[in-house]
Protein backbone atom coordinates (compact mmCIF):
# COMPACT_ATOMS: atom_id res chain seq x y z
CA UNK A 1 0.00 0.00 0.00
CA UNK A 2 1.62 2.94 -0.95
CA UNK A 3 2.15 5.81 1.87
CA UNK A 4 0.55 8.61 0.83
CA UNK A 5 -1.29 11.42 2.17
CA UNK A 6 -4.57 9.77 2.20
CA UNK A 7 -3.77 6.38 3.39
CA UNK A 8 -1.48 7.84 6.03
CA UNK A 9 -4.78 9.61 7.68
CA UNK A 10 -6.40 6.05 7.22
CA UNK A 11 -3.92 4.61 9.12
CA UNK A 12 -3.64 7.25 11.84
CA UNK A 13 -7.29 6.96 11.88
CA UNK A 14 -7.63 3.70 12.44
CA UNK A 15 -5.15 3.34 15.45
CA UNK A 16 -6.54 6.18 17.50
CA UNK A 17 -10.32 4.38 16.88
CA UNK A 18 -8.34 0.97 17.94
CA UNK A 19 -6.46 2.77 20.97
CA UNK A 20 -10.17 4.77 21.85
CA UNK A 21 -11.84 0.97 21.74
CA UNK A 22 -9.29 -0.57 23.45
CA UNK A 23 -9.59 2.16 26.66
CA UNK A 24 -13.13 1.54 26.47
CA UNK A 25 -12.99 -1.85 27.14
CA UNK A 26 -10.77 -1.41 30.41
CA UNK A 27 -12.35 1.07 31.31
CA UNK A 28 -16.32 0.52 31.49
CA UNK A 29 -17.89 2.54 34.31
CA UNK A 30 -16.26 5.70 33.20
CA UNK A 31 -17.35 5.04 29.45
CA UNK A 32 -21.00 4.43 30.84
CA UNK A 33 -20.60 8.09 33.03
CA UNK A 34 -19.53 9.80 30.21
CA UNK A 35 -22.52 8.41 28.09
CA UNK A 36 -24.40 9.12 30.94
CA UNK A 37 -23.54 12.71 31.03
CA UNK A 38 -23.60 12.97 27.50
CA UNK A 39 -27.01 11.72 27.53
CA UNK A 40 -28.12 14.03 30.36
CA UNK A 41 -26.52 17.40 28.53
CA UNK A 42 -28.28 16.08 25.02
CA UNK A 43 -31.16 15.18 26.57
CA UNK A 44 -33.35 18.33 25.93
CA UNK A 45 -32.45 18.26 22.18
CA UNK A 46 -33.47 14.47 21.74
CA UNK A 47 -36.68 14.95 22.93
CA UNK A 48 -37.67 18.20 21.18
CA UNK A 49 -36.59 15.51 18.09
CA UNK A 50 -38.82 13.02 18.94
CA UNK A 51 -41.20 16.03 19.71
CA UNK A 52 -40.35 17.07 16.44
CA UNK A 53 -41.02 13.77 14.03
CA UNK A 54 -44.41 12.84 15.95
CA UNK A 55 -45.95 16.30 15.24
CA UNK A 56 -44.67 16.18 11.64
CA UNK A 57 -46.57 13.53 10.97
CA UNK A 58 -49.98 15.33 11.98
CA UNK A 59 -48.57 18.65 10.85
CA UNK A 60 -48.53 17.62 7.36
CA UNK A 61 -52.02 16.13 6.58
CA UNK A 62 -53.25 19.69 8.34
CA UNK A 63 -51.34 21.47 6.27
CA UNK A 64 -52.40 19.82 3.12
CA UNK A 65 -55.80 21.13 4.55
CA UNK A 66 -54.66 24.42 5.00
CA UNK A 67 -53.86 24.53 1.57
CA UNK A 68 -57.62 23.22 0.00
CA UNK A 69 -59.20 25.64 2.46
CA UNK A 70 -57.34 28.62 2.13
CA UNK A 71 -57.18 28.72 -1.52
CA UNK A 72 -58.06 32.03 -3.41
CA UNK A 73 -58.04 33.96 0.35
CA UNK A 74 -55.52 36.20 1.09
CA UNK A 75 -52.54 33.63 -0.40
CA UNK A 76 -50.01 36.22 1.43
CA UNK A 77 -51.37 36.42 4.71
CA UNK A 78 -52.61 33.16 4.78
CA UNK A 79 -49.18 31.41 3.41
CA UNK A 80 -47.73 33.40 6.46
CA UNK A 81 -50.42 31.80 9.05
CA UNK A 82 -50.28 28.96 7.76
CA UNK A 83 -46.97 27.10 9.70
CA UNK A 84 -47.77 28.46 13.34
CA UNK A 85 -51.14 27.80 13.18
CA UNK A 86 -51.07 24.45 11.26
CA UNK A 87 -48.23 23.60 14.21
CA UNK A 88 -50.23 24.98 17.22
CA UNK A 89 -53.32 22.90 15.89
CA UNK A 90 -51.14 19.37 15.86
CA UNK A 91 -49.89 20.22 19.23
CA UNK A 92 -53.24 20.65 20.61
CA UNK A 93 -54.36 17.49 18.93
CA UNK A 94 -51.97 15.40 20.40
CA UNK A 95 -52.10 17.14 23.50
CA UNK A 96 -55.08 16.36 23.77
CA UNK A 97 -54.68 12.88 22.75
CA UNK A 98 -52.27 12.29 25.72
CA UNK A 99 -54.44 14.55 28.01
CA UNK A 100 -57.47 11.68 27.78
CA UNK A 101 -55.15 8.70 28.16
CA UNK A 102 -53.02 9.88 31.36
CA UNK A 103 -56.48 11.82 33.01
CA UNK A 104 -59.42 9.74 31.97
CA UNK A 105 -58.23 6.46 30.79
CA UNK A 106 -55.44 5.98 33.65
CA UNK A 107 -57.85 6.45 36.62
CA UNK A 108 -60.50 4.05 35.14
CA UNK A 109 -57.82 1.22 34.90
CA UNK A 110 -56.86 1.93 38.46
CA UNK A 111 -59.89 2.44 39.99
CA UNK A 112 -60.86 -0.85 38.38
CA UNK A 113 -57.96 -2.91 39.66
CA UNK A 114 -58.68 -2.16 42.85
CA UNK A 115 -62.52 -3.01 42.51
CA UNK A 116 -60.71 -6.68 41.63
CA UNK A 117 -58.52 -6.65 44.73
CA UNK A 118 -61.66 -5.58 47.04
CA UNK A 119 -64.15 -8.15 45.41
CA UNK A 120 -61.31 -10.99 44.90
CA UNK A 121 -62.54 -13.21 47.77
CA UNK A 122 -65.63 -13.52 46.14
CA UNK A 123 -64.38 -13.99 42.98
CA UNK A 124 -62.66 -17.08 44.76
CA UNK A 125 -66.05 -18.08 46.26
CA UNK A 126 -67.65 -17.85 42.78
CA UNK A 127 -64.67 -19.87 41.09
CA UNK A 128 -65.10 -22.70 43.90
CA UNK A 129 -69.02 -22.79 43.08
CA UNK A 130 -68.20 -22.83 39.50
CA UNK A 131 -65.59 -25.88 40.28
CA UNK A 132 -68.06 -27.72 42.28
CA UNK A 133 -71.00 -27.12 40.10
CA UNK A 134 -68.69 -29.16 37.55
CA UNK A 135 -67.88 -31.49 39.56
CA UNK A 136 -70.88 -32.25 39.67
CA UNK A 137 -72.32 -32.50 36.20
CA UNK A 138 -69.14 -34.62 35.17
CA UNK A 139 -70.29 -37.04 38.20
CA UNK A 140 -72.86 -38.21 36.18
CA UNK A 141 -70.49 -39.37 33.31
CA UNK A 142 -68.49 -40.91 35.77
CA UNK A 143 -65.75 -38.21 35.48
CA UNK A 144 -63.92 -37.34 38.94
CA UNK A 145 -62.29 -34.14 39.00
CA UNK A 146 -60.15 -33.54 41.86
CA UNK A 147 -61.10 -31.61 45.04
CA UNK A 148 -58.93 -28.89 46.26
CA UNK A 149 -57.65 -29.92 49.45
CA UNK A 150 -57.21 -25.75 50.45
CA UNK A 151 -59.63 -23.79 51.46
CA UNK A 152 -60.24 -21.54 48.37
CA UNK A 153 -61.82 -18.67 50.25
CA UNK A 154 -58.78 -18.56 52.34
CA UNK A 155 -57.08 -18.61 49.36
CA UNK A 156 -58.69 -15.96 47.94
CA UNK A 157 -58.56 -13.65 51.31
CA UNK A 158 -54.87 -13.83 51.42
CA UNK A 159 -54.21 -13.28 47.89
CA UNK A 160 -56.35 -10.39 48.00
CA UNK A 161 -54.61 -8.86 51.27
CA UNK A 162 -51.62 -9.10 49.54
CA UNK A 163 -52.53 -7.52 46.12
CA UNK A 164 -53.96 -4.69 48.21
CA UNK A 165 -50.72 -4.26 49.87
CA UNK A 166 -48.92 -4.28 47.07
CA UNK A 167 -51.29 -2.15 45.54
CA UNK A 168 -50.93 0.66 47.96
CA UNK A 169 -47.18 0.02 47.54
CA UNK A 170 -47.47 0.57 43.87
CA UNK A 171 -49.61 3.52 44.35
CA UNK A 172 -47.11 5.01 46.43
CA UNK A 173 -43.72 4.45 43.96
CA UNK A 174 -46.47 6.11 41.28
CA UNK A 175 -46.71 9.43 43.83
CA UNK A 176 -43.04 9.27 44.11
CA UNK A 177 -42.44 8.65 39.91
CA UNK A 178 -45.26 11.55 39.38
CA UNK A 179 -43.52 13.54 41.76
CA UNK A 180 -39.94 12.98 40.16
CA UNK A 181 -41.34 14.34 37.00
CA UNK A 182 -41.39 17.71 37.65
CA UNK A 183 -37.22 17.32 37.73
CA UNK A 184 -37.23 16.63 34.09
CA UNK A 185 -40.01 19.46 33.14
CA UNK A 186 -37.43 21.96 32.53
CA UNK A 187 -36.16 18.96 29.58
CA UNK A 188 -39.48 18.25 28.49
CA UNK A 189 -40.16 22.32 28.18
CA UNK A 190 -37.53 22.64 26.46
CA UNK A 191 -37.36 19.58 23.97
CA UNK A 192 -40.95 21.16 22.91
CA UNK A 193 -39.62 24.37 22.13
CA UNK A 194 -36.85 23.33 20.24
CA UNK A 195 -39.07 20.58 18.33
CA UNK A 196 -41.27 24.10 17.92
CA UNK A 197 -37.94 25.73 16.55
CA UNK A 198 -37.14 22.25 14.76
CA UNK A 199 -40.78 22.14 12.57
CA UNK A 200 -40.93 26.00 12.27
CA UNK A 201 -38.29 26.12 9.77
CA UNK A 202 -37.84 22.25 8.69
CA UNK A 203 -37.29 23.29 4.91
CA UNK A 204 -34.73 25.73 5.85
CA UNK A 205 -32.73 23.25 8.20
CA UNK A 206 -33.50 20.35 5.60
CA UNK A 207 -31.74 22.10 3.00
CA UNK A 208 -28.66 23.32 5.70
CA UNK A 209 -28.32 19.64 6.36
CA UNK A 210 -27.78 18.64 3.08
CA UNK A 211 -25.31 21.30 2.43
CA UNK A 212 -23.46 19.57 5.37
CA UNK A 213 -23.34 16.32 4.00
CA UNK A 214 -22.23 17.29 0.42
CA UNK A 215 -19.49 19.08 1.64
CA UNK A 216 -17.98 16.52 4.18
CA UNK A 217 -19.02 13.42 1.59
CA UNK A 218 -18.17 12.64 -1.74
CA UNK A 219 -21.51 12.62 -4.07
CA UNK A 220 -22.26 9.18 -4.11
CA UNK A 221 -21.81 8.82 -0.63
CA UNK A 222 -24.01 11.77 0.55
CA UNK A 223 -26.93 10.55 -1.74
CA UNK A 224 -26.31 7.37 0.03
CA UNK A 225 -26.65 9.26 3.29
CA UNK A 226 -29.74 11.00 2.13
CA UNK A 227 -31.54 8.05 0.72
CA UNK A 228 -31.05 6.56 4.43
CA UNK A 229 -32.58 9.31 6.12
CA UNK A 230 -35.52 9.26 3.14
CA UNK A 231 -36.19 5.79 3.72
CA UNK A 232 -36.02 6.28 7.53
CA UNK A 233 -38.21 8.99 7.81
CA UNK A 234 -40.83 7.25 5.26
CA UNK A 235 -40.45 3.55 7.30
CA UNK A 236 -41.09 5.65 10.41
CA UNK A 237 -43.79 7.42 9.44
CA UNK A 238 -45.95 4.76 7.85
CA UNK A 239 -45.36 2.54 10.40
CA UNK A 240 -46.85 5.69 12.98
CA UNK A 241 -49.63 6.57 10.91
CA UNK A 242 -50.70 3.09 10.01
CA UNK A 243 -50.78 1.91 13.44
CA UNK A 244 -52.38 4.82 15.17
CA UNK A 245 -55.20 4.69 12.57
CA UNK A 246 -55.32 1.10 13.12
CA UNK A 247 -55.58 1.19 16.66
CA UNK A 248 -58.60 4.01 16.74
CA UNK A 249 -60.28 1.90 14.36
CA UNK A 250 -59.94 -1.38 15.89
CA UNK A 251 -60.33 0.61 19.47
CA UNK A 252 -63.86 2.43 17.89
CA UNK A 253 -65.18 -1.42 16.57
CA UNK A 254 -64.65 -2.94 20.19
CA UNK A 255 -66.56 -0.62 21.84
CA UNK A 256 -69.55 -0.52 19.39
CA UNK A 257 -69.01 -4.48 19.12
CA UNK A 258 -69.28 -4.51 23.09
CA UNK A 259 -71.98 -2.10 23.82
CA UNK A 260 -74.17 -4.11 21.27
CA UNK A 261 -73.71 -7.06 23.15
CA UNK A 262 -74.06 -5.10 26.14
CA UNK A 263 -70.88 -6.22 27.98
CA UNK A 264 -69.19 -4.62 30.67
CA UNK A 265 -66.55 -2.10 31.12
CA UNK A 266 -67.30 -1.69 27.26
CA UNK A 267 -65.27 2.00 27.32
CA UNK A 268 -62.28 0.85 29.53
CA UNK A 269 -61.98 -2.18 27.66
CA UNK A 270 -62.23 -0.84 24.31
CA UNK A 271 -59.25 1.48 25.12
CA UNK A 272 -57.21 -0.65 26.03
CA UNK A 273 -57.55 -3.07 23.22
CA UNK A 274 -57.22 -0.04 21.36
CA UNK A 275 -53.97 0.85 23.23
CA UNK A 276 -52.52 -2.48 22.85
CA UNK A 277 -52.75 -2.43 19.33
CA UNK A 278 -50.44 0.01 18.88
CA UNK A 279 -47.86 -3.20 19.69
CA UNK A 280 -47.45 -5.08 16.78
CA UNK A 281 -48.29 -9.22 16.96
CA UNK A 282 -48.62 -9.46 20.82
CA UNK A 283 -50.44 -6.58 21.34
CA UNK A 284 -54.05 -8.17 20.64
CA UNK A 285 -53.34 -10.84 23.35
CA UNK A 286 -52.42 -8.71 25.49
CA UNK A 287 -55.50 -6.88 25.47
CA UNK A 288 -58.30 -9.74 25.21
CA UNK A 289 -56.62 -11.52 28.04
CA UNK A 290 -56.93 -8.74 30.38
CA UNK A 291 -60.48 -7.40 29.26
CA UNK A 292 -61.64 -11.17 29.48
CA UNK A 293 -60.57 -11.38 32.93
CA UNK A 294 -62.56 -8.20 33.35
CA UNK A 295 -65.69 -9.67 32.37
CA UNK A 296 -64.79 -13.34 33.41
CA UNK A 297 -65.64 -11.83 36.95
CA UNK A 298 -68.75 -10.42 36.40
CA UNK A 299 -70.31 -13.10 33.77
CA UNK A 300 -68.41 -16.30 32.39
CA UNK A 301 -70.63 -16.38 29.53
CA UNK A 302 -70.16 -12.91 28.35
CA UNK A 303 -66.27 -13.24 28.64
CA UNK A 304 -66.59 -16.22 25.98
CA UNK A 305 -68.56 -14.61 23.95
CA UNK A 306 -66.07 -11.53 24.47
CA UNK A 307 -62.99 -13.64 22.98
CA UNK A 308 -65.29 -14.88 20.26
CA UNK A 309 -65.90 -11.41 19.26
CA UNK A 310 -62.20 -10.46 19.45
CA UNK A 311 -61.20 -13.51 17.23
CA UNK A 312 -63.91 -11.99 14.50
CA UNK A 313 -62.34 -9.11 14.64
CA UNK A 314 -58.92 -10.15 14.52
CA UNK A 315 -59.90 -11.76 11.32
CA UNK A 316 -61.15 -8.50 10.06
CA UNK A 317 -58.52 -6.49 10.88
CA UNK A 318 -55.83 -8.88 9.33
CA UNK A 319 -58.02 -9.32 6.53
CA UNK A 320 -59.03 -6.38 5.53
CA UNK A 321 -58.17 -3.23 7.89
CA UNK A 322 -54.39 -3.96 8.27
CA UNK A 323 -53.58 -4.30 4.52
CA UNK A 324 -55.67 -1.41 3.53
CA UNK A 325 -54.57 0.57 6.34
CA UNK A 326 -50.77 -0.44 7.51
CA UNK A 327 -50.10 -2.46 3.77
CA UNK A 328 -46.87 -3.18 3.17
CA UNK A 329 -45.71 0.67 3.85
CA UNK A 330 -43.01 -0.78 6.27
CA UNK A 331 -41.87 -3.66 3.67
CA UNK A 332 -41.33 -6.40 6.45
CA UNK A 333 -41.99 -9.94 5.90
CA UNK A 334 -44.55 -11.60 8.60
CA UNK A 335 -41.64 -13.67 10.34
CA UNK A 336 -38.84 -10.92 10.70
CA UNK A 337 -42.32 -8.76 12.47
CA UNK A 338 -42.63 -11.19 14.94
CA UNK A 339 -38.69 -11.68 15.58
CA UNK A 340 -38.44 -8.20 16.21
CA UNK A 341 -41.00 -7.58 18.63
CA UNK A 342 -39.12 -10.55 20.70
CA UNK A 343 -35.95 -9.34 21.06
CA UNK A 344 -37.08 -5.60 20.89
CA UNK A 345 -39.37 -6.85 23.67
CA UNK A 346 -36.77 -8.55 25.46
CA UNK A 347 -33.60 -6.33 25.24
CA UNK A 348 -35.97 -2.50 25.50
CA UNK A 349 -39.57 -3.90 27.12
CA UNK A 350 -42.54 -1.94 25.66
CA UNK A 351 -40.34 0.56 24.56
CA UNK A 352 -37.96 -2.09 21.93
CA UNK A 353 -41.88 -3.81 20.93
CA UNK A 354 -43.24 -0.21 19.69
CA UNK A 355 -39.53 0.64 17.47
CA UNK A 356 -38.42 -3.00 16.96
CA UNK A 357 -40.56 -3.40 13.94
CA UNK A 358 -39.81 0.10 11.90
CA UNK A 359 -36.15 -0.16 13.65
CA UNK A 360 -36.07 -3.70 11.83
CA UNK A 361 -37.64 -2.63 8.75
CA UNK A 362 -35.17 -0.34 7.62
CA UNK A 363 -32.36 -2.60 8.31
CA UNK A 364 -33.91 -4.89 5.92
CA UNK A 365 -34.29 -2.39 3.02
CA UNK A 366 -30.80 -1.35 3.82
CA UNK A 367 -29.59 -4.92 3.71
CA UNK A 368 -32.24 -5.71 0.16
CA UNK A 369 -31.16 -3.26 -1.48
CA UNK A 370 -27.03 -3.98 -1.08
CA UNK A 371 -27.84 -7.63 -2.15
CA UNK A 372 -30.03 -6.66 -5.53
CA UNK A 373 -26.66 -4.45 -6.16
CA UNK A 374 -24.75 -6.97 -5.72
CA UNK A 375 -27.06 -9.87 -7.48
CA UNK A 376 -27.51 -7.06 -10.16
CA UNK A 377 -23.66 -6.99 -10.52
CA UNK A 378 -23.45 -10.66 -11.16
CA UNK A 379 -26.01 -10.87 -13.57
CA UNK A 380 -28.30 -13.07 -10.88
CA UNK A 381 -31.86 -12.60 -9.94
CA UNK A 382 -32.90 -10.31 -7.51
CA UNK A 383 -34.61 -10.25 -4.17
CA UNK A 384 -38.24 -9.21 -4.99
CA UNK A 385 -41.14 -8.12 -1.94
Amino acid sequence: MELNRKNVKKILFIICFAMVFFWGLNHGPSVLMIFRNLLGILAPFLIGLCFAFVINVLLRPVETLWDKISWGRGEKTMKKLKRPLCLLLSTVIIGGVIFILLFMVVPEIRNTAFMIIDMFPQYMVQIERWWTDLSDVLMDFAIVLPQPELNLSEIGKVAGDFLWKSGQSFVGKTVDITTSIFSVMFNVILGLVFAFYVLSQKEKLGRNLKKVIFAFLSGERAESVLNFFALTNRIFTSFVTGQLTESVIIGSLCFLGMVTLRMPYAPMISVLVGFTALIPVFGAFIGTGVGAFLILMVNPIKALWFILFIVVLQQVEGNLIYPKVVGKSVGLPGIWVLAAVTIGSSAFGVLGMLLAVPVCSVIYSVGKQRVNRKLEKKGLETIGD
